[in-house]
């Protein structure tokens, strides 16, 4: 079983810019499907980006289309979320997500705060 551990939030002003980083225990992280999500305050978990395992296929949100950019180092087995412009509603928890077999594991999570 997949351990995903997120780092790199952080508070950051409107306009600004922060990577997030989710490291993987496992050696087979090539094979998983990747993604982040997010859970604002009083709000459900929301997709954010994914990465697929094979084709590297990337999909976005599209309020982060254009700002965010996922990115997958698969010799360290980490994943990236680099985000750009940030706005006050980006303000979130951001979970690491990583799916095989149709089986998901998650992090516990990063908070990044915007502030206006």
């Amino acid at each position: 079983q997949v351990q995903l551990a997120e780092s790199g939030g952080g508070l950051v002003q409107a306009g600004g810019s922060l990577r997030v980083s989710c490291e993987a225990s496992e050696r087979t992280f090539n094979m998983y499907t990747m993604g982040w999500f997010r859970q604002a305050p009083g709000k459900e978990r929301e997709f954010v980006a994914t990465i697929h395992w094979n084709s590297g296929n990337l999909y976005y949100e599209d309020s982060v289309k254009g700002r965010f950019t996922i990115s997958r180092d698969n010799a360290k087995t980490t994943l990236y979320l680099q985000m750009n412009n940030l706005k006050p509603e980006d303000t979130a928890v951001y979970y690491c997500n990583a799916k095989m077999n149709g089986i998901n594991y998650w992090g516990k999570g990063t908070l990044v705060t915007v502030s206006s």
